[in-house]
């Protein structure tokens, strides 16, 4: 039985996944995904990477619409399922 949750098909078989959906995300959103994991804002996020802050909030939003989410904590969450963070990603 597959199950759909935005583009990203689902295998699902009795409750369990045989499949990770196939989500990619740049290294850039990596790098951004990482921090917003340890609570920096956006402001901070830019300075660190010497981006501007618009660009950090459009990474943000493109990774979000990516996800199929609509805020930080579903967005952690997600990522963690799909192996996009470490599990101890509040590590510093």
């Amino acid at each position: 039985m597959a199950r759909t949750r935005g583009n990203t098909a689902l295998q699902f078989e009795r409750g369990e996944r045989h499949q990770k959906p196939a989500i990619h995300i740049t290294t850039r959103q990596s790098e951004i995904l990482k921090q917003i994991a340890r609570g920096r804002t956006n402001r901070e996020i830019a300075a660190s990477l010497d981006i501007s802050v618009r660009t950090v909030e459009v990474h943000r939003f493109n990774m979000m619409r990516r996800l199929n989410v609509r805020n930080v904590a579903q967005l952690l969450r997600q990522s963690l399922q799909l192996g996009l963070l470490p599990r101890s990603f509040g590590g510093r």
